[in-house]
């Protein structure tokens, strides 16, 4: 906003002075000063970086609004799919690359769902909790085998990966699959990762009240099902079940 306000002083200057005064040389002069042809170049990004950047902050406010679904406190009839893009919206600065770990895929295989009655804001969580376990998963696997990660990654062979698969089942029963090719887990842990405050993360990191809630809030609140694969570094994949009406 810095240089769209001084762009727009100096091009009112160049207005001006051509209002009063048409000698060549200072006008060529004040060109020179404030730099014209720069402006002129500049000016238009900027007002397509403002323009982009307009449209990210609209999707994002409208992504935390399907999110967090203030005006839902009932059973409604919603659109599966948009609560999931609206949940990758919120976690996408943890999708994206950084200086240590690279950028994580995200494959949607969406099937053609109708509307589901639920309660939008509870499942959204539960989407929340699933993937940013999934990221977790990603992050840590990549750091542990930072070699493997750098080998595979340049022939190609390995790139941290979460899957979202969705279909019908029975025509009453709605299907969500989401699948990361991280660090995977042991059978034992799988057998108590639904269990309340059981973590398998660093202390101070996760409260292991997430997947127990998510558990919960899918068997006792939409009367479904909430199960978990893994095996070591094969990957976790989380499947929700839940009834299209209720």
């Amino acid at each position: 906003m810095l240089y769209i306000e001084e762009y727009t002083q100096d091009l009112l200057r160049i207005i001006h002075h051509q209002q009063q005064s048409g000698n060549k040389s200072e006008f060529q002069a004040l060109c020179e000063e404030i730099d014209l042809e720069y402006i002129q170049k500049d000016l238009p990004r900027i007002l397509s970086s403002m323009k982009v950047g307009t449209q990210r902050i609209r999707q994002i406010v409208l992504s935390l609004r399907t999110f967090s679904r203030i005006d839902e406190a009932e059973f409604k009839a919603v659109d599966i799919h948009e609560s999931i893009d609206s949940t990758l919206m919120v976690l996408q600065h943890r999708l994206q690359e950084t200086t240590k770990l690279p950028a994580i895929q995200v494959i949607k295989d969406y099937g053609t769902l109708p509307l589901v009655e639920y309660y939008g804001r509870q499942l959204n969580q539960v989407f929340m909790n699933i993937l940013a376990n999934a990221i977790d998963a990603l992050e840590e696997w990549t750091i542990e085998n930072a070699q493997l990660r750098i080998d595979n990654f340049t022939s190609g062979l390995l790139s941290p990966t979460i899957a979202i698969r969705t279909s019908v089942i029975d025509s009453s029963w709605v299907r969500i699959a989401i699948a990361d090719n991280g660090i995977g887990m042991s059978e034992q842990i799988q057998q108590q990762v639904f269990n309340p405050f059981f973590t398998n993360k660093p202390v101070g990191k996760g409260t292991g009240m997430g997947m127990f809630i998510s558990y919960q809030i899918i068997t006792e609140t939409h009367g479904g099902k909430l199960e978990c694969h893994s095996s070591p570094a094969a990957g976790t994949e989380f499947v929700i079940t839940i009834p299209i009406q209720h």
